[in-house]
């Protein structure tokens, strides 16, 4: 049987292909996630944002899920755009993600508001 994960260089030589100074980041977050996380993958987490997404169509209604869809396409554009936290585009991949929370947030709360007392989100 033959191993098929990755060949991976020793660890001395991915700290030093990976290694950018905490002062060439923006944030102390982006800072950590990148050291933490140099090899991260970022397909699994789009996928698993936009399937969250759609199973949840019925209680954010349809508009805001196709709303949030644009956004998530729009947010991975930047991330792609900006892997390694060189520009501004990274940050504004985050933002995106901030107002998808703020929206997602606000749908759920006017759900709440205009159902009777007692009544679950999830019937």
């Amino acid at each position: 049987m033959s191993d098929s994960r990755p060949i991976q260089a020793p660890h001395s030589e991915r700290l030093e292909r990976n290694y950018r100074p905490a002062a060439q980041y923006d944030d102390i977050f982006t800072y950590i996630f990148r050291r933490t996380f140099p090899d991260l993958n970022i397909d699994p987490e789009f996928f698993e944002l936009n399937e969250g997404l759609r199973l949840s169509q019925g209680a954010l209604g349809g508009d805001i899920y196709y709303k949030l869809r644009e956004m998530s396409d729009e947010m991975r554009a930047f991330f792609e755009a900006d892997p390694e936290d060189k520009t501004d585009d990274s940050i504004k991949g985050r933002q995106i993600l901030l107002d998808m929370e703020e929206l997602i947030t606000k749908r759920l709360r006017q759900r709440r508001l205009s159902k009777p007392p007692g009544d679950d989100l999830g019937q």
